[in-house]
């Protein structure tokens, strides 16, 4: 099979979609089709071997819409002049005929006809009054009268050939200015429906233009300025102050703030040195870096985020669902009501006939579904977008909806609740030495492990610029501790358990700062000499800064249950859930265990989220309704087990993400409703012969642009305000 992709121009809404589904339905060859709106894209999937790219151009053409293909490397076939701007000159050229037909048939010797009265009156304008009308007719029709005649070719009516019938029924009742005007204002539906997708797209297509397309790379101590698509991995390339970086890498010289808002959506610079990550896209803000590249152009962090970004797309929301469903349904529907309206009165109580085919049209128009159709999808891509740029990715319309009916957030501890590295958290000097004293002594013990809880003293240690050299004679105890020998004295360190082992003299006074050391949860580190202890240290996993807040702010938003998932004791659990304000925890699982208390969850709250890494959680992730991955800037694994993705490890931003996700249901909701609620008066004004042609196409168009303009209102973020524990 062979992929390959198609720009056509005109493909605005889920009406092009339809016509386009069937045109290649039962085609011989043709897999699988999917379709870009904001991009006006559609993706084929076909059998080379029984069809080729040209065959899918004249397919595609049958429908009336013009096409090209996309060439290799992302860039389309240059559009013409008249591709570019036709549909706006013929717009224009289409009002202008109109204004001028109305003009002349106002002045003109033969009565203008009552267009704003409630019984029009059915008298042809003269012919020269008549062609301009027809002038306005045909230009503002010219590229709907091709789609509504493919359309009706294949049996399967839409808004085109709604339009098209209501035109043609105006003209056939002399209704030509009312004909005109109809198609005037359609045209110019279309138009500003082109302008408010083109709005979605550029907001997506900002995050492309990120990343800079040249690098400054440095080679024999000279800068070569070379495509980011042709440096290869592990060059160096020099980022001077100011300058987007353009590539994946590490900071091999140099110190400077970078700038990760575009990617992470932090406020704050962040301050990078020798060592650290830094990503495309970012901004250095005051010292040149020299960096190692660590990814290609194709695999950094920001082109995942694109990558995810577009393919979010595919993954639709059930509103999105239901709208294209329901629109199926309602347009043939609609139009056997129309023609009710228009046949049945006359045929049967003897109605009149102008009068009621009238009204039929009207209904016609009014049968429209393009404001329903688009509203939701223009609102989940404006919502996606933001929440990108906010820091926060979202694989799918389906994700976003489940994110605003959450019930149950299910978190990992380690890493998630806290910050996932130990920390000295107090220190309990005895026998008269001092802090400094015991530290200098863990750190010259601990200094040949790797053990996690060694590397904690040693960065205690060195916070206090205590570095001192290793102990002599090291001996490891595995699991327990360790001996070494300092100036000529025999020292131990290990684990309140080893102390015991090793039948250590512990005094009362040990003995009751480790109890309390272990009953807040703590991992008790003591050390000591042959002859006394000399002290204890406790180490920990430090809570998130804020996350106390943060649960609560979740609480606030009406989330039911909120859950620590543990390995770690139950004591050290419960301590850890009561200073960060959760009542649930569940300690001392396995993977295994963790999957099954999901389980448990969804069955009691239905939809639950589970909080991780995004790699070690991933069981309880598919589990869960949907997984979010935290911390995720540079993490591939991330990307891929998780529907919902952090880029930093900040948790804040989970309650601003919940509100993001009802505010853009609710949205939807408004949308369909007024769209629905303005074809159900104005039906209701046809039937009683309140409503001409132009006025239903107006209403039309009115509706199209307002649920367009109140999805595209989600683009822009809104911070959340808590209100308060």
């Amino acid at each position: 099979m062979q992929k390959e992709t198609f720009r056509i121009q005109e493909l605005d809404c889920a009406e092009e979609c339809n016509l386009l589904t069937k045109a290649f339905k039962g085609r011989p060859g043709i897999a699988n089709l999917d379709f870009d709106i904001l991009n006006r894209q559609m993706h084929v999937t076909y059998d080379p071997n029984v069809t080729d790219s040209g065959k899918i151009l004249q397919m595609i053409r049958s429908t009336g819409m013009a096409a090209s293909l996309q060439v290799e490397g992302g860039k389309a076939e240059t559009l013409t002049f008249w591709q570019q701007q036709g549909r706006l000159i013929l717009c224009i050229a289409s009002g202008i005929f109109l204004l001028i037909g109305f003009i002349l048939h106002l002045i003109g010797p033969t009565d203008f006809m009552d267009v704003g009265g409630w019984e029009p009156k059915f008298d042809f304008p003269p012919l020269f009054v008549a062609i301009f009308y027809l002038g306005a007719i045909v230009f503002g029709g010219w590229f709907v009268a091709p789609k509504a005649l493919a359309s009706a070719k294949r049996l399967s009516p839409d808004m085109n050939v709604l339009m098209f019938v209501a035109v043609i029924g105006a003209i056939a009742i002399g209704q030509m200015f009312e004909g005109a005007a109809v198609t005037f204002l359609f045209s110019l539906a279309l138009l500003l429906e082109s302008w408010s997708v083109d709005r979605a797209r550029k907001a997506i297509s900002s995050l492309l233009d990120l990343s800079p397309t040249l690098a400054r790379v440095m080679r024999d101590g000279q800068l070569t300025e070379k495509k980011v698509e042709d440096v290869a991995i592990g060059e160096k390339v020099l980022i001077r102050p100011g300058e987007k970086i353009p590539l994946d890498g590490l900071v091999v010289a140099g110190s400077s703030s970078v700038n990760q808002a575009p990617i992470t959506g932090e406020s704050m610079p962040v301050s990078k040195k020798e060592g650290d990550q830094i990503f495309a896209g970012t901004i250095n803000e005051d010292g040149a870096l020299e960096m190692e590249v660590t990814k290609g152009a194709n695999d950094t962090t920001l082109a995942c985020i694109i990558l995810m970004v577009q393919e979010a797309r595919t993954r639709r929301a059930k509103s999105e669902q239901w709208v294209d469903r329901f629109s199926r349904i309602y347009t043939p529907t609609m139009m056997l009501f129309a023609l009710s309206v228009a046949f049945v009165p006359p045929l049967i109580f003897q109605e009149s006939w102008l009068d009621w085919v009238y009204r039929g049209l009207v209904m016609l128009v009014i049968a429209c579904p393009c404001a329903l159709v688009i509203s939701t999808p223009v609102s989940i891509v404006s919502a996606l977008t933001s929440a990108a740029r906010s820091g926060v990715l979202i694989k799918g319309g389906v994700y976003l909806e489940l994110i605003g009916k959450l019930n149950a957030i299910a978190f990992d501890k380690t890493g998630t609740v806290t910050i996932g590295k130990p920390q000295v958290q107090k220190i309990v000097p005895l026998n008269q030495h001092t802090e400094d004293d015991l530290l200098e002594i863990a750190a010259k013990l601990e200094k040949p492990s790797e053990h996690p809880l060694a590397r904690a003293v040693l960065e205690k240690a060195k916070e206090k610029g205590i570095s001192p050299p290793p102990a002599e004679d090291y001996q490891i105890f595995k699991g327990l501790g360790a001996e070494g020998t300092i100036d000529g004295q025999r020292f131990w360190i290990g684990s309140h358990r080893f102390m015991h082992e090793q039948k250590r003299k512990e005094s009362p006074e040990a003995h009751d700062a480790a109890i309390e050391m272990e009953d807040a949860g703590h991992s008790v580190v003591a050390l000591g000499d042959f002859t006394h202890i000399c002290g204890l240290l406790s180490v920990a996993d430090k809570a998130r800064p804020n996350i106390f807040e943060t649960f609560a702010a979740i609480r606030e938003l009406g989330v039911k249950k909120l859950v620590m998932l543990t390995g770690d004791n139950q004591k050290t659990a419960e301590s850890l859930a009561k200073e960060v304000g959760l009542e649930d925890f569940f300690a001392e699982l396995m993977p295994e265990d963790k999957v099954k208390a999901i389980e448990k969850l969804k069955e009691d709250h239905f939809t639950i989220a589970m909080v991780g890494d995004g790699v070690n959680d991933a069981p309880a992730m598919a589990a869960s309704s949907f997984g979010i991955a935290m911390g995720a800037m540079g993490t591939d694994a991330a990307f891929e087990t998780a529907d919902v993705v952090l880029m930093t490890d900040d948790l804040s931003l989970l309650p601003w993400m919940i509100r993001h996700a009802r505010r853009t249901l609710k949205i939807i909701k408004q949308n369909i409703g007024f769209s629905l609620g303005i074809k159900a008066l104005f039906i209701i004004l046809a039937l009683f012969g309140l409503a001409t042609l132009w006025m239903a196409i107006a209403a039309d168009t009115g509706a199209s642009l307002l649920v367009v303009f109140n999805g595209l209102r989600l683009l822009k973020k809104k911070p959340w305000k808590f209100t308060g524990i």
